[in-house]
């Protein structure tokens, strides 16, 4: 039986998303491995995070008190104790900021391989881990024949275990002295923030460069009021400086997960399509019928957004 570690991910008091994700993704690899999965909280809340974290397929969830926040030493060091305690096959940890500061000194300290934005796993006889290259145009596997190893999980790739169980919570002993750290959290800047998250939204409507001028925006606004919606965008229309840098959606913006994804004169190029595809239902409205955002929309409208836009904010109203 070979078992599976995640390491959660939280910033500011608040268990990001991909805290859950990874519980599917370490779920679904430790049955490939017919082992256990084993989920750790560092830092912070660790009692309130537990308790969230004690989910349907989490075996135990094991908390690390020190410190309120993330410290690249204390996570580093944490990580690999619990390894040495645990001797788990696999490493999963978040490809988030947090993760890629402290996931490569986790793989040095240990001598472990490590793979890193992994948006699919599987294990049979060695790890394959399916990776996205050359701005997500294209998919590569890439085998990894030793163990243990350490692979970074995308997140917006697996599907959140979102159903509680009754899973043992293990207090796990790190000494850590904060004062002999090398790495200080000074302090916080939320580069690009704004009035919303679009992370967190339910439905976004999002525009491309096909609302051709500033002045249309008007008219998207009108449907995200009698929708209510969020509004959000692709790269040119930040790039423009119509909309903050918060409201991008693609590669270089945010990663999103709606319920609902309304594309308008978005032509769908790889950078954009990365950041959305996780939609459960996304809806295109596109004057050009070969437009890639097709290929991916589960309902498409081929005609001008001008007639179809109208449409809908009567149809709602």
């Amino acid at each position: 039986m070979s078992d599976v570690l995640a390491v959660a991910d939280h910033r500011r008091g608040e268990l990001r998303d991909v805290s859950f994700e990874l519980v599917r993704a370490g779920r679904e690899l430790a049955d490939d491995l017919d082992g256990d999965l084993h989920v750790a909280v560092i830092a912070g809340d660790v009692e309130a995070f537990a308790d969230r974290l004690s989910l349907s397929g989490v075996d135990a969830v094991h908390t690390v008190e020190a410190g309120a926040e993330f410290n690249h030493d204390l996570y580093a060091g944490a990580t690999a104790a619990l390894f040495e305690e645990l001797s788990p096959t696999a490493v999963l940890l978040p490809n988030s900021v947090n993760g890629l500061d402290y996931a490569p000194a986790v793989a040095n300290r240990l001598g472990l391989p490590l793979v890193a934005d992994a948006v699919g796993l599987s294990y049979d006889d060695g790890l394959e881990a399916t990776r996205e290259m050359y701005g997500s145009k294209v998919e590569t596997a890439v085998e990894v024949s030793e163990e243990p190893f350490v692979v970074t999980v995308r997140g917006g790739e697996w599907p959140a275990v979102e159903e509680p169980a009754d899973v043992p919570i293990e207090p796990f002993e790190y000494d850590f002295d904060e004062a002999e750290s090398g790495a200080r959290v000074q302090g916080y800047e939320e580069v690009g923030a704004g009035d919303v998250d679009i992370a967190e939204a339910e439905f976004l409507v999002s525009i491309g460069r096909g609302i051709e001028e500033e002045e249309n925006l008007e008219l998207i606004e009108e449907l995200v009021e009698v929708t209510g919606a969020t509004l959000s965008a692709s790269r040119p229309i930040v790039d423009n400086g119509w909309l903050p840098k918060n409201r991008q959606v693609g590669q270089s913006g945010k990663q999103v997960t709606p319920d609902v994804y309304l594309a308008i004169g978005i032509s769908g190029a790889v950078q954009h399509v990365a950041g959305m595809k996780g939609a459960e239902t996304i809806i295109a409205i596109n004057t050009d019928p070969n437009a890639p955002i097709f290929d991916i929309a589960d309902y498409g409208i081929v005609g001008d957004l001008f007639d179809v836009v109208p449409a809908l904010i009567e149809e709602f109203e």
